[in-house]
């Protein structure tokens, strides 16, 4: 490690099969904490190459634990985390409103590293049971129409960095690796990202391969559709500015989708929100996320096909049977 970190402290940069290897260096352990806190924080004071990140990304989807869903066409929704904003679990509880409205989702997340509460510290909380067990994965998705990957039991690399990652409390490249590694090998992704740079990397990797995929950046600076701003939409056709009123047929106010100040705060929203008792403004940030979710499936004529759909699973308690029927099967 001593020997990469001084090439890297002369600002020079890895080939994609270097990186790959560095990865599976550190998925086997060879390397101490140190030495890893290290080398993230590099590229918390460079920018990743498009290089490093396909490296990584190799390494990782080469030694996951990869997830057979019978042929199921899936989506994911995921953020990358680390836009410091602390909202509350809209990835999450769009997802909800999408298998709610009748479509296969299969949530990649972890805890949260620069946030109150990430995806698994919500399922936890709210009485998820984390496995890596194909057929009770499967047997969630046909009958909850949702299933979630807790991206460790699945990447053996994430879980050497975890405890160092929480010590740092940044958001680091690994941040980047999350949506690209989801086990499941989903079709369909929507993705939000921190910032415009990081967006244009995400395109340019995507396009590469056959996904349907959405990308969002809210232009304020959020890594999901906030409705507090603008948001930067990229699809496989192109990109586009959608305003708020056009996503979400409002703005809202960012105190308005603030995320509590403690895991069990975060749980209380979340719960709250799924039994249809959001508030206005919440609810309509979950729609905006949830309606393009559906809207990267391909399968609605129009997004405002998307929203009312997403709308529907709400109000008529769909969403919150797939999360009753998820928790169920446990």
């Amino acid at each position: 490690m001593k020997k990469i970190l001084n090439y890297l402290f002369e600002h020079k940069t890895f080939s994609r099969e270097a990186a790959k290897e560095i990865l599976i260096s550190i998925s086997k352990g060879m390397y101490n904490d140190s030495e890893m806190a290290a080398f993230m924080t590099v590229y918390l004071m460079r920018s990743i190459t498009i290089d490093e990140l396909l490296g990584f990304r190799d390494a990782l989807l080469e030694l996951c634990v990869p997830v057979n869903l019978n042929g199921y066409d899936v989506l994911d929704i995921v953020g990358t985390g680390g836009d410091a904003k602390n909202t509350f679990n809209i990835s999450t509880l769009s997802c909800f409103l999408v298998s709610g409205a009748g479509a296969k989702v299969a949530k990649h997340g972890n805890y949260g590293v620069s946030s109150v509460s990430g995806a698994s510290n919500l399922m936890e909380l709210v009485g998820y049971k984390f496995k890596n067990d194909d057929a009770k994965l499967r047997a969630e998705l046909e009958e909850a129409g949702i299933c979630f990957l807790h991206a460790p039991l699945f990447h053996p690399a994430l879980k050497n960095v975890a405890a160092i990652r929480r010590q740092l409390g940044v958001r680091t490249f690994f941040n980047m690796l999350g949506p690209l590694v989801n086990p499941a090998f989903a079709q369909h992704q929507l993705i939000g990202v921190y910032s415009l740079e990081m967006a244009r990397v995400y395109n340019y990797l995507f396009q590469q391969t056959d996904k349907k995929f959405v990308i969002v950046h809210s232009l304020d600076g959020y890594d999901e559709i906030s409705l507090t701003a603008d948001t930067k939409v990229i699809t496989n056709a192109g990109e586009q500015d959608w305003t708020p009123e056009r996503l979400g047929k409002r703005r809202v106010q960012p105190q308005d989708i603030f995320g509590g100040n403690t895991p069990e705060e975060a749980a209380k929203i979340f719960m709250k929100i799924l039994k249809g008792e959001g508030t206005w403004a919440q609810n309509s940030v979950v729609f905006a996320n949830a309606a393009m979710g559906l809207y990267s499936l391909g399968t609605y004529s129009s997004y405002d096909d998307c929203f009312a759909a997403a709308v529907a699973s709400l109000e008529s308690g769909n969403a919150y049977n797939s999360f009753k029927k998820l928790i169920a099967i446990q």
